[in-house]
């Protein structure tokens, strides 16, 4: 019980520090991701990019340590899920520290740009505009797309078995639906990355991060969950 309640704890404040950390990196990002000025703006704040760059991947970090904390509990109840959210988390994050990389090398390129006093700006513009594009693609792929994923297989288990109270967990799974919802359709060009709906559609996902933080961090995990799975849950036949 007492490990169960501390690993709340420690998944909890992860989730905390993982959307503190998308939130900070995503500002810290804007003057080299905004504006058409934006190859000049990088260099004079290259300090700021570069400390962008160091919380998202704070929140790689934070992401990973998510699934590697709730593993030994979700597989329990049922191993496949829990070995497939662990995989899917650290897919994100894979795809997270490539946009990092992204935003790194136009930085490297802005700095460039700035020193050689604007010649071939053509050519470096060229190869913003493509930097830009992998940031863009890993940011609806990992945060959206996967993120889908993996919330959908923690929040199943969590309805099933009741770790934590079932209102938390219907709103994970409708969350993850929605978010992966808005991530294929984003995809499709039905709506832009940074529009109202894409916003609306992210948000519960948000919420549920938030409060099921709150919740594992004041109360943990339900301490009168089943120590495993029912080999022969309701409605399953027996063989």
């Amino acid at each position: 019980m007492k490990s169960g309640q501390a690993a709340g704890k420690v998944v909890g404040v992860l989730f905390i520090l993982a959307a503190v950390s998308s939130i900070a990196g995503l500002v810290l990002y804007d003057p080299i991701l905004s504006g058409s000025d934006y190859l000049n703006n990088g260099a004079a704040h290259a300090n700021q990019v570069i400390l962008g760059a160091l919380m998202e991947l704070i929140l790689v970090v934070s992401a990973i340590g998510t699934s590697i904390t709730m593993f030994p509990f979700l597989r329990r109840y049922n191993e496949s899920l829990a070995l497939g959210h662990v995989c899917f988390r650290f897919m994100e994050a894979v795809i997270i520290i490539i946009g990092i990389v992204s935003m790194l090398a136009l930085l490297t390129m802005s700095q460039e740009y700035a020193a050689n006093g604007a010649a071939d700006e053509d050519a470096y513009l060229a190869s913003g505009t493509v930097l830009h594009a992998v940031h863009d693609w890993t940011f609806l792929l990992g945060p959206n797309f996967m993120l889908g994923i993996n919330t959908m297989m923690y929040s199943y288990i969590f309805y099933r078995t009741k770790l934590v109270p079932r209102y938390i967990s219907i709103l994970g799974m409708t969350g993850a639906t929605l978010v992966f919802a808005a991530s294929l359709l984003e995809m499709f060009g039905a709506f832009a990355q940074v529009s109202v709906w894409g916003a609306l559609l992210s948000l519960p996902v948000a919420a549920n991060e938030m409060i099921l933080a709150v919740w594992l961090i004041v109360k943990g995990f339900n301490r009168s969950a089943p120590a495993q799975a029912d080999p022969n849950p309701k409605g399953s036949i027996m063989l």
